[in-house]
Formats: structure tokens, C-alpha cells, sequence
């Protein structure tokens, strides 16, 4: 099953609120398996006021937690529904490498692939794309709950 999400519809599954929700729209679930997921990036960003003045660089670590955010919401949505909207808490992240900056006027996207869901953990595969040349990647263990 295939479907997008809005922000509103957003917000209704992950706690993070403006100025730190990174993920605008999702683009596309499959069921278990992945979430494609957007992110537009603006130069009203604030973080551009400081990561660099006259050359602004959106900061790797927030491209990361946005894969995260991604990343909660498939696994928000693969959880059986019973314990969705529990807090997802991310435990470590693997492999993380940066490929090219991304600057403003860009827009982000965000593949995440579930590799293993347990009882109480999940382990992601991602990869953050703009005009399909990867700009980020890595994998990421989370777990929900209390």
C-alpha cells in the first residue's frame, strides 16, 4: 500500500515540532518494507544564520536527524497498531557518511528501508538525495516505547 502524508498528518506521528521537524511530506510508504519522504530547504532555515554566514550549509547532524525523523515515522507505521504513537528513541547510528553539501534551494529526500524489526527495536538503512545524487547515508537502531 502506497500513500502520502502531509505535515499536519506529520506532526500527528512524531513529536518534533518547527523550528526542528525536518520532514515536510511523505512521498511514499510501503508497508514494512521503506518510507520516501521530502524535505525543502529554505534559506529561511535558522540555522543558516550561523552554519556559514555568506556560505550556508544546512548542517550534516540535521540532515541525520532528519533520516531519523524519516526513519520514526516508518517505524511509527510498521509497529503494530496498538503501539503506535509511542515515542521512538534512536539508539545509534552506523556507517554515516556525507557525500556533498546540501545549501539552500535544495530539495531533500529521504529513503529509509526497514532491515529488522524486533519486539522493541528497529534497525534502518537510509540514503538522503538531491536531484538523485546522494548527499547522505548510513544506518540507524531505534527502539519505542516507555
Amino acid at each position: 500500500m502506497a500513500f502520502e502524508l502531509d505535515v499536519q498528518s506529520i506532526m500527528e506521528k512524531l513529536p518534533h515540532r518547527y523550528p526542528f521537524l525536518l520532514v515536510d511530506r511523505v512521498l511514499e510508504y510501503v508497508k514494512d518494507k521503506k518510507i520516501i519522504a521530502l524535505k525543502n530547504v529554505t534559506i529561511n532555515e535558522p540555522f543558516f544564520q550561523g552554519h556559514f554566514p555568506g556560505t550556508p550549509i544546512m548542517p550534516g547532524v540535521l540532515i541525520v536527524e532528519a533520516m531519523a525523523q524519516t526513519g520514526g515515522l516508518l517505524a511509527n507505521l510498521s509497529i503494530p497498531k496498538e503501539m503506535q504513537g509511542q515515542l521512538i528513541y534512536f539508539m545509534g547510528f552506523d556507517n554515516v557518511r556525507f557525500r556533498k553539501p546540501v545549501v539552500p534551494g535544495d530539495q531533500l529526500i529521504f529513503e529509509m528501508e526497514l532491515l529488522k524489526l524486533r519486539s522493541r527495536a528497529v534497525k534502518m538503512a537510509g540514503i538522503a538525495k538531491v536531484d538523485e545524487k546522494v548527499v547522505a547515508e548510513g544506518q540507524f537502531l531505534a527502539t519505542y516505547g516507555d
